[in-house]
């Protein structure tokens, strides 16, 4: 088993913004994880599938077009129905502070909003996979 954190990050529908998200991968990947990222455009179920198939250790999903409300729960069902609840879903991007909770409680590991610093996600992602434990 190797002790390298694999991320999944991705844009799911209509968003078509992506700076922040190559960012992001890039410090990712500069910190030692081994990050794939799955481009625009992409479907909840294409994500998904692409996550459980690359066995990654969590998925981050970049929203900046409003939808999390609807994208995150289907992906969460997607998730469940793959048996692949070990894999750490979160979020990121622009959301109103309730709706981060909201979704939280549904069973997103973490959101990580458009102005968290970079060392912060790094963090954020070290801590969640440790707490997880092995898959």
């Amino acid at each position: 088993m190797s002790d390298i954190i694999r991320v999944m990050i991705a844009k799911v529908g209509l968003d078509g913004h992506d700076r922040g998200v190559k960012i992001v991968a890039r410090t990712l990947r500069d910190a030692g994880m081994d990050v794939i990222y799955t481009g625009l455009h992409r479907t909840p179920e294409e994500v998904v599938d692409a996550a459980v198939q690359e066995d990654v250790d969590v998925l981050g999903i970049s929203i900046l077009s409003g939808a999390h409300m609807t994208l995150f729960p289907k992906m969460l069902k997607l998730l469940e129905a793959r048996d692949a609840e070990d894999i750490l879903l979160i979020g990121g991007g622009v959301m109103p502070d309730e709706e981060a909770a909201a979704l939280k409680a549904m069973g997103v590991k973490e959101i990580l909003l458009q102005d968290t610093p970079p060392e912060t996600i790094v963090t954020t992602i070290r801590r969640l996979v440790a707490e997880r434990g092995p898959k």
